[in-house]
């Protein structure tokens, strides 16, 4: 594609269909972002971070969790993948089938980002910074970087109205917590740190 070419997210979605085995996003200026797969020790500590996030999901009833798969189309026009998200149950049930179905209009309310150190281009830890700061601008209440070669966490968390998101950094990081927006989730962090 030409680095120049922009595409609407209507024109991106007929790109991802005629395109099954491409892994791209789309930014909010419209330029597509293709995304290399991951490496084995990301894609393994990806599959733990879901599978933690389900388990808490199931228990509380009243969640949804997508995989690295699953695109948003946000607020601002970008088409978004996180390596992990949440979504509060009400918001999925009041979006039609229709949506459902395509990118889902939202922001999820968590998503989670895993640095791999296989690729520094699209997965590296600058353009996934960006990543979280747009998440945040469009919606987001909470979003996780992990960095398991560090075994550190940056927490992206709005303060309230008017304040700039930013990141608070762990390290070492050995357990996160959902605080009062996530009740009851708690991620262990040596099991993600060792794939």
């Amino acid at each position: 594609m030409p680095p120049d070419l922009r595409l609407t997210p209507e024109q991106f979605a007929l790109v991802c269909e005629a395109n099954p085995e491409a892994v791209l996003e789309l930014a909010a200026d419209g330029q597509l972002i293709a995304m290399t797969p991951t490496g084995g020790d990301a894609s393994a500590r990806n599959s733990l971070l879901i599978a933690r996030l389900q388990i808490w999901a199931l228990g509380q009833g009243s969640w949804k969790v997508f995989d690295s798969s699953g695109g948003f189309r946000l607020p601002d026009g970008s088409v978004l993948s996180p390596d992990a998200a949440v979504v509060r149950a009400e918001r999925w049930q009041a979006l039609t089938p229709e949506q459902r179905r395509g990118f889902p209009p939202l922001c999820p309310d968590l998503v989670v980002e895993l640095v791999s150190a296989s690729d520094e281009r699209p997965r590296g830890a600058e353009a996934l910074r960006r990543k979280m700061a747009a998440y945040l601008a469009n919606g987001a209440q909470l979003g996780w970087l992990l960095f398991p070669e560090q075994k550190a966490v940056e927490i992206w968390q709005t303060e309230g109205e008017g304040s700039t998101p930013g990141p608070r950094r762990l390290e070492p990081a050995s357990r996160l917590e959902g605080g009062t927006l996530f009740p009851a989730l708690v991620l262990e962090l040596e099991e993600i740190w060792a794939g």
